[in-house]
């Protein structure tokens, strides 16, 4: 395999910093005097924490330059600035999150939300696809989300904007394979990042003023506890995130879609099991409402079977 340019972006943390010092590490994205991983981020000032980990990547395989996904203007600037704006693969990750009651969301913070994560992936997708296209080569890898195929209590909003680029790259898909482009849809589920733990500190403040007695006991009583224990058992870290995107860009034929939780795999296949789409909302019901001790011994196993998955894996 030949050297290739990637693109990543949201690199200041969490999956987008892994992804980008994974592969500039790889020996087949190192390449002497010309960046082989371009690793962006909205704000350079947060830049430190990723030179840091990159250690002696830093300016030989692995390139630090400014890139806003809210901002055409930034993108193309960013993708201009690259020799013969070739971008082989194309790493979208950057995104925003939001948990908490309906009521407690501002419409200019949902809308705030799918710039970044939905808008944002169609912005750098226009400006790579159509050179992508024309070489009749390239990769869109986009971080999407296990939110993505089902829907979660109390993740209406980024759950629906994982939904809409699940629909976005699954329609773009079939043109792409016609220039020979590929896509591929990573799927995570629970991993610890800071991200993530910005995310739930703040759910934990919130102001529930304004949700009804009975919606507010199910957000503070039922729905944060249960996601502490779920990050507790399942959660992954974002260096395994790392290394099976590069197993994903390195591989011949690359699936559409990768779920990287293997335990998950039985709870998304709920979803096509049952037509009606009840099966997946009782499950979930129960689970939550009505047999809390059972939702508490499932997650005991697959715990257990995540370890065995990750034994066997070796």
């Amino acid at each position: 395999m030949g050297t290739r340019r990637v693109l990543v972006t949201g690199c200041s943390s969490g999956i987008g910093m892994a992804v980008a010092v994974r592969l500039a590490k790889e020996k087949g994205f190192k390449v002497c005097l010309c960046e082989a991983v371009v690793a962006t981020m909205r704000d350079l000032e947060k830049r430190e924490p990723l030179e840091r980990v990159a250690g002696d990547t830093l300016n030989r395989s692995l390139e630090i330059r400014q890139l806003d996904a809210c901002c055409e203007d930034s993108i193309r600037e960013c993708v201009d600035s690259l020799q013969d704006r070739q971008v082989d693969v194309l790493v979208s990750n950057a995104g925003v999150g939001m948990i908490g009651p309906l009521e407690c969301q501002s419409m200019s913070d949902m809308q705030g939300l799918f710039d970044t994560n939905f808008f944002g992936l169609v912005r750098l997708v226009k400006e790579v696809l159509p050179d992508m296209k024309r070489r009749r080569s390239g990769h869109i890898v986009v971080m999407s989300s296990i939110m993505g195929i089902q829907g979660l209590l109390f993740n209406d909003v980024y759950s629906a904007s994982k939904f809409a680029v699940e629909g976005f790259c699954e329609s773009l898909a079939v043109q792409a394979m016609k220039f020979s482009v590929k896509m591929t849809l990573v799927e995570p589920g629970p991993v610890g990042t800071e991200f993530e733990r910005k995310v739930y500190e703040d759910a934990e403040k919130m102001d529930l003023a304004g949700v009804d007695e009975e919606t507010a006991r199910i957000f503070r009583e039922i729905y944060l506890p249960y996601s502490r224990k779920v990050f507790n058992s399942l959660a992954q870290t974002p260096e395994e995130i790392a290394e099976q995107t590069l197993q994903l860009i390195t591989a011949k034929e690359p699936p559409f879609r990768h779920q990287t939780n293997r335990v998950y795999m039985p709870m998304t296949a709920l979803k096509h099991a049952d037509p009606t789409g009840r099966l997946p909302l009782d499950t979930f019901y129960k689970l939550l409402f009505k047999h809390d001790s059972l939702f508490t011994a499932s997650l005991g196993l697959l715990r257990m079977l995540q370890k065995r998955a990750g034994k066997s894996s070796k």
